[in-house]
């Protein structure tokens, strides 16, 4: 990534606490990394946002000069070296618009996006809330817990169908951020007891934990939108290049068959 392009977008701070970090008899605030999604181009992994004076550069002036550094990671699902990007995305024309529609074969165009909408399955002890729009179709809660999320049943959670702890447990596992729970009037959204971290999926997403913050966004508000009462502790981002809700997931990888050997 270019000085310029790190430059242009310089306004943008955080006001996150970050983690704390013990150093002698004093705590130093350590700033947690971000992520900034390039438009058409792929996802910046910045550790860390204090500028740098970069070794064997000078201006005209002979003075050194400075930039933010990081991690250009593929998310086009085309590199040759992923999960770092190489510059496919130029050559194949990756596109980071969400189309939205799609032709059925008939020559009329349907709408692909699901709705962003949250829902609540009441149960005795326990509301499950999920979020279609933003799951990564992990199927973490289906294949660990049957009873309560039924794949082909409607409505398709039974709150009521295992015991608490498992609801809570499977729900903990789910790695978008669709799933999330109430007891007692209060929500369970978040871990925040983890560290921030980048995990590259096995033919998926990359998942991210710990609170990462997600950085840039359009040219109108430099915001990007998460999903209803999504996570922002937790959350998964498309690498296959086919989301139709990017930067995040929405399982297209499985449709495609997206494969990467080398995870």
């Amino acid at each position: 990534m270019s000085s310029s392009s790190l430059e242009s977008n310089s306004r943008i701070t955080s006001t996150d606490t970050g983690e704390l970090a013990e150093s002698g008899s004093s705590i130093i605030k350590k700033e947690k990394p971000k992520i900034m999604p390039l438009p058409n181009g792929p996802y910046y992994l910045l550790n860390d946002m204090k500028p740098k004076i970069v070794e064997n550069l000078q201006n005209s002036k002979g003075e050194p000069l400075s930039t933010v550094s990081g991690v250009a990671l593929c998310r086009c699902g085309a590199s040759n070296n992923k999960p770092f990007c190489d510059g496919t995305h130029g050559t194949i024309g990756f596109s980071s618009e969400n189309k939205g529609t799609e032709n059925d074969g008939s020559g009329e165009e349907k709408s692909k996006v699901i709705k962003d909408k949250r829902k609540d399955y009441v149960g005795k002890k326990i509301t499950v809330h999920d979020n279609r729009r933003i799951c990564s179709h992990a199927a973490e809660c289906v294949n660990n817990l049957p009873s309560v999320f039924r794949l082909n049943a409607r409505p398709w959670i039974d709150a009521d169908g295992a015991n608490v702890e498992d609801v809570i447990n499977t729900i903990g596992k789910c790695p978008s951020g669709a799933l999330s729970y109430s007891i007692d009037g209060i929500e369970h959204r978040d871990q925040n007891d983890r560290d921030s971290m980048v995990t590259v999926s096995k033919d998926g997403p990359y998942l991210i934990t710990g609170g990462i913050e997600l950085i840039g966004g359009n040219a109108n508000n430099n915001i990007i939108q998460f999903g209803d009462g999504a996570s922002k502790e937790h959350y998964t981002l498309c690498r296959c290049g086919a989301s139709n809700n990017k930067p995040f997931c929405d399982g297209m990888h499985k449709v495609i068959n997206f494969k990467d050997d080398k995870y």
